[in-house]
């Protein structure tokens, strides 16, 4: 195949790598970590290999995050096991009922706050908490990916271009 096929194919899965760092349809640092790859193993580049150990790394590092960090900011902020399944839910249901870009965000903080009125229908208070904590977890964890993501995309795009 011709590297420029390859330089081609490489930067589209990076590209859409990154975009799903933030939309969740797509599967993100995947995406992005198989560009690399490609584009390291298909081509004579000058990339040294350390760097592709490094996004490995840092790909794995947020795999764990993903599930660790809304986990942690929820319970810091009051939430309860019922949040949690109600943002598990909110999520899946925002994602095939709310037609919005961001409709899994929305459905993801519905879901945490009726989960902790469903717990304890008196304490708004704490319902609005829990759903605090889970959306800065949730802008922790994507921060992070875009950060990965687009460090892949730029690294790739240097090697490429200069």
């Amino acid at each position: 195949m011709d590297p420029l096929y390859i330089d081609f194919i490489a930067l589209i899965l990076l590209v859409i790598g990154f975009l799903g760092t933030f939309l969740p349809i797509l599967p993100g640092l995947l995406l992005s970590i198989c560009g690399l790859l490609i584009w390291k193993f298909g081509t004579e580049n000058s990339m040294p290999m350390l760097y592709v150990w490094i996004f490995v790394i840092l790909t794995i590092i947020s795999t764990v995050l993903n599930y660790v960090i809304p986990a942690k900011t929820n319970k810091k902020y009051g939430g309860t096991r019922y949040g949690s399944i109600g943002s598990f839910i909110g999520t899946i249901v925002g994602l095939i009922f709310i037609p919005i870009p961001l409709g899994f965000l929305i459905g993801m903080l519905l879901g945490v706050f009726l989960g902790e009125l469903l717990h304890n229908a008196t304490d708004v208070r704490k319902a609005l908490n829990s759903t605090k904590g889970a959306l800065i977890g949730f802008l922790y964890g994507t921060g992070f990916n875009m950060m990965v993501g687009l460090a892949m995309l730029l690294v790739v795009g240097y090697y490429i271009f200069f």
